[in-house]
């Protein structure tokens, strides 16, 4: 599932926002294209989200 489908009001889990970090690094052999650096600054954000108040999420 592209991190674009979901609406903007739903919340991922941090797990599953790492997963499709993990999966764009694969697709990507790597090299991140303009477009994927693009995907990976969202995903990033959204992540960072996912798990703020999180202590764990620093480790």
């Amino acid at each position: 599932m592209s991190p674009t489908s979901c609406p903007s009001s739903s919340v991922r889990s941090a797990a599953v926002v790492n997963e499709d970090i993990r999966d764009l690094w694969r697709r990507s052999g790597g090299h991140l294209s303009p477009e994927d650096e693009e995907q990976y600054q969202r995903l990033l954000v959204e992540w960072a989200a996912a798990t703020k108040g999180n202590s764990r999420s620093a480790a």
